[in-house]
């Protein structure tokens, strides 16, 4: 939720986050009927107008960790600021009402969910992140997304 409006207040918020020249809708959920290709289209657009990454988060409302890490941003709005200033996040579903083979076929294998790409703003995929490797017991580790967050944001 929160990950939700720290988006959105990333591109309705001053600076330079105008919707002047693309209007970009934000994917917020995994939902099976969403167009994944037109999805990632979209926010590589954004990425390009805004400077920043995408973070493509791959998942489903069926998987358990995927909302722990929307959890995780509700709860760290310091790192939810960084992801917003530095990516534009899209939620891509998997699931089996819609498990966007087309699209996900074009990326390295997914070991397990939630899962991350990060794309530059010409949407070539720059680096493959297991969400898996960001946690530590129950919960992901602020440290470790803090860390993942400001390595592969642009320089």
């Amino acid at each position: 939720m929160v990950l939700a409006l720290v988006c959105l207040c990333a591109l309705g918020c001053g600076g330079n986050n105008t919707l002047e020249a693309f209007d970009y809708a934000l994917v917020t959920k995994f939902d099976p009927a969403r167009d994944a290709e037109k999805d990632i289209a979209n926010a590589v657009a954004e990425a390009k107008r805004s400077g920043r990454r995408v973070l493509l988060d791959i998942g489903g409302e069926w998987c358990i960790w995927c909302h722990k890490l929307d959890e995780f941003f509700e709860t760290n709005p310091d790192v939810a600021e960084l992801l917003q200033a530095n990516y534009v996040a899209v939620k891509v579903n998997f699931s089996p009402e819609n498990e966007n083979q087309a699209v996900l076929s074009r990326y390295p294998k997914i070991p397990g969910y939630p899962y991350f790409f990060v794309l530059d703003d010409s949407g070539a995929v720059i680096h493959s992140q297991s969400t898996g490797d960001l946690e530590e017991g129950d919960h992901h580790d602020r440290d470790k997304v803090t860390a993942f967050l400001r390595k592969w944001a642009p320089k």
